[in-house]
């Protein structure tokens, strides 16, 4: 829990030398923070943004097996994917939650339907359960009446898994620093630290650290600057620190080219775009996951409900420029996912008029040249340069086997760190759902999953009212409290579009609500009537740019 003044405390601890540096605050930055602290080690994540304000959050939601790595011959990564699907549903109940998919066949696709079923008898195989079945369109229907396509020929049920990824991101980075890891957002990396065994003025034993650059060096530290407002001192200078550590490594995906050239390391590394449409689920209402291939070009896609909304994805495209943040659905992108929906639901009539929200976001393969991006494998990579340990790719649901790998890789620095079984938790333990107050069933184990054991004091701190869902969505105004009082909520943003899913599945990113939303926040965060106005216009204006529909 990160209460007042938090950031302040963290930061006075960096003087210290710590066991491990972790670069980046995504899903893989926070999986390995999670397995270090779990490992006794000491460390600490730096992120220049938020957390999850990456990749992490614009992924496309999904907690699954990889049914489509298959038809590249991707057995293992597939086989592992499968493995750890099944320990977060066990381990993350309320968080990640069960997705039952309709495969869809239409006539013309480049694959027949036997070749799925046979894909998904491998799938149940590997998961050690047969859960699959196969339906002629009649059927289909029956199970989804949404499906009028005329051109529909057969198809399968099975089973995949649906997650909130900031939220998860946030829980483990949360579960690490109860362990007595350190984590820092809006803290950048300005620069590594490399050592010689005996610079000037040391003594035997001891290494010196200077700026990156020197051939025969290892990387033993960075340089980060505070970039969070009210950290600046001297007028524009925000205050910096040199941090040393015995590893360091660098988990910022698609960014991770930029932190291996200050080590001569080549860019290894393709930026791919992969953005997402958001429907009420009023105008486009599903019970579950529909996935078919594209009538363009065969790209697998899927459509299905999450978080009040329907989710509609996604592109595989070439970012062509440095990677962002912040980035805005392309409009051929948004036709393209369009042509996707009134391929399998000409029925409802839908057009991009229909849209509710938008989401992009920029992932890392490595660059093989393939002429398709999509046939880049999704596997992870790790590469050790000048002391510095790279880890790129992988898939939001291996996070853990990430972690595992990354650490043995640096076990020549920290011989000493215990060595993690595969079979440890993903998740802590959670605590009795009777204990989490009066509530629902349902509410109690949405609760626990996103909040683990801090669901009991979030409902707890609810004051009148504040149990009842933000509009549309199933959010509560009990957590944006409990968001701004504990969570490190630095820009309006952070609260709005990854503490909570405002962004997206409120229309308008809940700028209609947005004068209660102030009401319980803004004292939380103690800020004044002038930074409440300069936040308010930059969320409105970061939700206009790169949130709202096209």
């Amino acid at each position: 829990m990160w209460t007042k003044n938090w950031r302040d405390t963290v930061w006075s601890q960096l003087d210290r030398e710590f066991d491990l540096i972790v670069i980046g605050g995504g899903i893989t930055g926070a999986g390995i923070l999670r397995e270090a602290a779990r490992a006794g080690l000491k460390a600490i994540l730096f992120e220049q943004g938020d957390f999850a304000s990456g990749t992490s959050s614009r992924s496309s939601k999904l907690v699954h097996g990889g049914l489509r790595y298959l038809r590249n011959a991707k057995i293992k990564l597939t086989y592992e994917s499968v493995h750890e699907r099944e320990h977060l549903l066990k381990e993350g109940r309320g968080l990640v939650i069960p997705l039952p998919f309709l495969m869809a066949n239409f006539r013309g696709d480049k694959i027949p339907a036997w070749v799925f079923g046979f894909g998904l008898s491998l799938y149940d195989i590997m998961a050690l359960k047969w859960n699959h079945a196969y339906y002629e369109p009649d059927g289909l229907r029956v199970l989804c009446p949404q499906l009028t396509s005329t051109e529909m020929v057969a198809g399968y049920r099975y089973f995949d898994a649906q997650t909130d990824d900031a939220r998860l991101v946030l829980r483990v980075i949360l579960e690490a620093t109860k362990d007595g890891a350190l984590a820092l957002n809006y803290t950048r990396v300005e620069g590594l630290l490399t050592c010689t065994p005996f610079g000037p003025g040391a003594r035997r034993g001891e290494t010196a650290c200077t700026s990156a650059g020197k051939a025969g060096e290892r990387t033993c530290g960075v340089a980060v600057r505070d970039l969070a407002p009210g950290s600046a001192r001297l007028g524009a200078v925000h205050k910096m620190a040199e941090v040393r550590a015995r590893a360091v490594i660098n988990a910022t995906g698609a960014w991770a080219d930029e932190l291996r050239g200050q080590v001569g390391g080549a860019a290894r590394l393709r930026i791919l775009r992969g953005s997402h449409l958001f429907f009420p689920s009023a105008k486009l209402p599903l019970a579950r996951a529909v996935t078919f291939l594209h009538p363009k070009d065969g790209r697998p896609v899927f459509i299905f409900p999450w978080e009040g909304v329907t989710l509609v994805g996604t592109t595989d495209v070439d970012h062509g420029a440095a990677p962002s943040t912040d980035l805005r659905i392309g409009e051929a992108e948004a036709a393209y996912l369009m042509d996707s929906v009134t391929h399998a639901f000409p029925g409802l009539g839908l057009s991009l008029a229909d849209v509710q929200s938008t989401l992009a976001g920029v992932r890392a393969v490595v660059d093989t040249g393939k002429a398709d991006p999509s046939k880049e494998s999704r596997e992870f990579v790790l590469w050790n340069e000048a002391g510095l340990l790279t880890v790129s790719g992988g898939k939001l649901t291996t996070f853990r086997l990430m972690a595992q790998t990354t650490l043995r890789a640096v076990r020549a620095a920290l011989p000493e760190h215990p060595r993690l079984g595969r079979d440890e938790r993903v998740l802590d333990p959670l605590p009795p759902e009777m204990t989490v107050c009066d509530l629902s069933p349902e509410l109690r184990l949405r609760l626990l999953g996103r909040y683990g054991n801090e669901a009991c004091n979030l409902a707890e701190v609810a004051r009148e009212g504040e149990l009842e869902t933000i509009g549309d969505s199933p959010s509560l105004w009990a957590e944006l409290r409990w968001a701004a009082r504990a969570e490190g909520v630095v820009h309006l943003d952070d609260l709005l579009a990854r503490r909570l899913r405002l962004a997206i599945n409120l229309p308008g990113g809940g700028l209609a609500q947005m004068d209660r939303i102030r009401a319980i926040v803004q004292p939380e965060l103690g800020w004044n009537d002038n930074r409440w106005g300069e936040e308010e216009t930059k969320y409105r204006e970061t939700w206009q740019r790169y949130y709202s529909p096209v």
